[in-house]
């Protein structure tokens, strides 16, 4: 008779969608009215991490297009000023990944494209053949 108790009242009580706040009927563990409200209340509690993934994002493909976009021989190499990569909008901050070589260089990747500092501040742009 207990087993019923919880089960009867359980299924009296009055549940309200979190999104929306309309009643919600169904299933006795559904938490929301509709997929569409289970969508935009997950959406909504990932929004900051989501656009902060995003918009790292769209730096480093901007920085990978630029990259690309000056290696015009097919040796895939180029002497670039500074001036030009900040004129298309590089940002410096974000890459991929770091790679030293053994003669101590360190080139900064995004994704394949690479580029290290030389002299007088121009950068060597590099691609990389054995990427992933």
């Amino acid at each position: 008779m207990i087993i019923f108790d919880v089960l009867f009242k359980s299924l009296m009580e009055t549940r309200y969608c979190p999104d929306c706040n309309s009643k919600i009927t169904g299933r006795s563990d559904k938490k929301f009215c509709s997929d569409a409200c289970r969508n935009n209340y997950n959406n909504r509690q990932n929004s900051d991490i989501t656009a902060l993934v995003r918009n790292v994002n769209n730096i480093l493909k901007k920085n990978r297009r630029i990259l690309q976009s000056l290696i015009t021989n097919e040796e895939g190499k180029a002497n670039v000023h500074s001036k030009k990569l900040t004129s298309q909008g590089f940002n410096f901050d974000y890459y991929t990944n770091i790679i030293n070589t053994k003669t101590g260089n360190t080139y900064f990747f995004c994704y394949e494209y690479g580029y290290r500092m030389l002299e007088d501040n121009y950068y060597l742009i590099v691609k990389r053949q054995d990427h992933i």
